[in-house]
């Protein structure tokens, strides 16, 4: 019994290999390029400098779909500007109420 919980406690201290998010300058890239790396990766951190105030810096986490959205949110159509496109769509997690869906999805549990 004791080996096992000094096992189980050995276990729990090893260090798992962290998964960082990639950051990419969307500008950089064109929106195929994007696409497919959010279709590689899952997730990225896309940045790019706002056209009304280019000092001004602009980011956010977009997704390949819902799956990588957190619990409440869900993955809706956004845009970014890249190096061939001023908008080229791609997904982005955000806040939602259940009850805007309407009364067809509310007894959906």
């Amino acid at each position: 019994m004791k080996r096992t919980v000094l096992i189980a406690m050995c276990l729990s201290l090893v260090s798992l290999q962290a998964h960082a998010i990639s950051r990419y300058n969307s500008t950089s890239m064109t929106c195929s390029q994007v696409k497919a790396r959010l279709q590689s990766e899952g997730a990225a951190i896309l940045r790019w400098r706002s056209k009304s105030n280019p000092s001004l810096p602009l980011y956010g986490r977009f997704v390949a779909n819902g799956r990588y959205c957190e619990s409440g949110t869900r993955a809706q159509t956004s845009y970014v500007p890249t190096s061939d496109r001023k908008s080229c769509p791609v997904l982005e997690c955000r806040y939602y109420d259940p009850e805007d869906d309407g009364p067809i999805f509310r007894f959906r549990r």
